[in-house]
């Protein structure tokens, strides 16, 4: 069990998150993977900085246009198309409770010199307290941190059970290319 490692899965802002924007360079540019609703867009505009919020979910991505015109919009199947950002680099990007192994790399890649990537989702033992417990969903011990360290500094990682909101299993990262991270 990880001590205090309590965040909120749905409707707020992740914990984890916010504990690492400041990280993000003061109106720099951020891809939300995966954006679902959009809570971290638009925490991420709130804080200045320029957000592209990317879903398959084209009336959830339409809501958040509404709610906050600043922040650009894509309706893109990322696990059936092609990569819809070659070439582009973003200074940080964050991804919650979302995994699709082959974009691993690419997020990497399209992570910029002094980029910051914060991640957390499920891991290997969340199906014991419900979805998702399809292993293609759930990282194995120690996963991001594997695929990460040779490419970037790590500056926190965490994995194991939390209770709140309710329970799950979770694994969460933030790392950066920066050579020696600020830790906030």
């Amino acid at each position: 069990m990880i001590p205090d490692m309590s965040f909120e899965m749905s409707g707020t802002t992740s914990r984890w998150v916010q504990r690492f924007l400041p990280l993000i360079k003061a109106g720099g540019s951020v891809l939300d993977l995966a954006c679902g609703q959009g809570r971290h867009s638009l925490l991420l505009a709130q804080c200045g900085c320029r957000v592209e919020a990317v879903d398959r979910d084209a009336a959830a991505l339409a809501a958040i246009a509404a709610r906050t015109p600043g922040i650009v919009t894509r309706v893109a199947d990322l696990e059936g198309e092609p990569w819809p950002y070659p070439g582009r680099q973003f200074d940080a990007i964050v991804v919650t409770n979302y995994l699709y192994r082959p974009l691993l790399p690419v997020l990497l890649d399209a992570l910029d010199a002094d980029g910051v990537l914060i991640y957390e989702t499920f891991m290997a033992g969340n199906e014991r307290f419900g979805k998702p417990s399809n292993p293609a969903f759930l990282l194995r011990p120690d996963e991001l941190l594997d695929m990460v360290r040779p490419h970037l500094t790590v500056v926190a990682f965490e994995q194991g059970t939390v209770a709140v909101p309710r329970p799950a299993v979770m694994q969460r990262l933030c790392a950066t290319r920066r050579r020696e991270p600020v830790l906030p």
